[in-house]
């Protein structure tokens, strides 16, 4: 019941109605565009790229935003700690909010990429590999729980909106300009350890990384990373890769629970 009622807040938001419309928008606009430019190519193809870096741009952004103000709306009205008077644990409630926001955009993702698929069909040659359907899934379930430990932690909308901000401008902007900037004073076999070690910290590096192994492209990554492309290549690699997006997920949530139960007793 829980789920259900968070599901129907969340869907008659119309932060929510606004991004279903730009995802729908803008895929349909990258269709459109580069379909009239040139003919598919196989492999890795422009359509590819281009669903890749909207997902791994957008999505994050959005879902860390309203995951978090969910989660910090609730904390901020006293809606949790009126549920708390129920018997219902830290745990259970971040549960709930978590499965509620992973079916709303699980919801949106959907319509977007059903409303694609009927695009193409009309433009012939539009395909839309398995491996980017189950990357645009866990890119929802890590960074609804990643939302969610923020907003947990910042207790207000308004802080959970800046906050959510400036986690995305790192993850997404601030760490590539790093690297790029380190590139210029380190050797590069420095570089490249560096390189690794950001692709295992940073959630939407780590989405980008695992699109290329399970989808055969890894020689777009280079001869430089051929050590650790051909460990995740392996059936153990891949069982750790598994592993590390378990984490990923869970380990926010814990947090969150805790965040929770801390700031209750206080």
């Amino acid at each position: 019941m829980f789920v259900k009622i968070e599901l129907k807040q969340i869907l008659r938001s119309r932060w929510m109605q606004l991004v279903a419309f730009l995802f729908t928008f803008i895929f349909v606009a990258i269709i459109v565009i580069q379909q009239m430019a040139l003919p598919d190519m196989e492999g890795f193809t422009r359509q590819t790229a281009s669903f890749l870096n909207v997902l791994l741009f957008l999505l994050p952004l959005f879902i860390l935003t309203i995951g978090s103000m969910s989660i910090a709306g609730d904390i901020e009205s006293g809606w949790f700690s009126l549920l708390k008077t129920y018997p219902m644990r830290s745990i259970q409630f971040i549960i709930g909010k978590y499965v509620a926001t992973v079916l709303a955009f699980l919801l949106v993702v959907l319509v977007a990429l059903g409303v694609v698929l009927t695009v193409g069909s009309l433009l012939v040659g539009v395909r839309l590999p398995i491996v980017l359907v189950i990357l645009t899934l866990l890119c929802i379930f890590i960074f609804v729980s990643l939302g969610i430990v923020l907003g947990a932690f910042a207790k207000t909308r308004l802080f959970a909106l800046a906050l959510s901000l400036v986690v995305w401008s790192f993850l997404l902007l601030l760490i590539s300009y790093a690297l790029m900037a380190l590139g210029a004073v380190v050797p590069g076999h420095i570089l490249q350890k560096l390189t690794i070690i950001t692709i295992h910290i940073n959630p939407v590096e780590w989405l980008r990384f695992g699109y290329f192994i399970f989808s055969n492209q890894a020689s777009v990554l280079g001869p430089a990373f051929y050590g650790v492309t051909k460990f995740y290549l392996s059936p153990y690699g891949h069982a750790v890769y598994g592993i590390v997006t378990i984490l990923w997920i869970a380990l926010p949530l814990i947090l969150a629970s805790k965040l929770l139960k801390e700031g209750h007793q206080r």
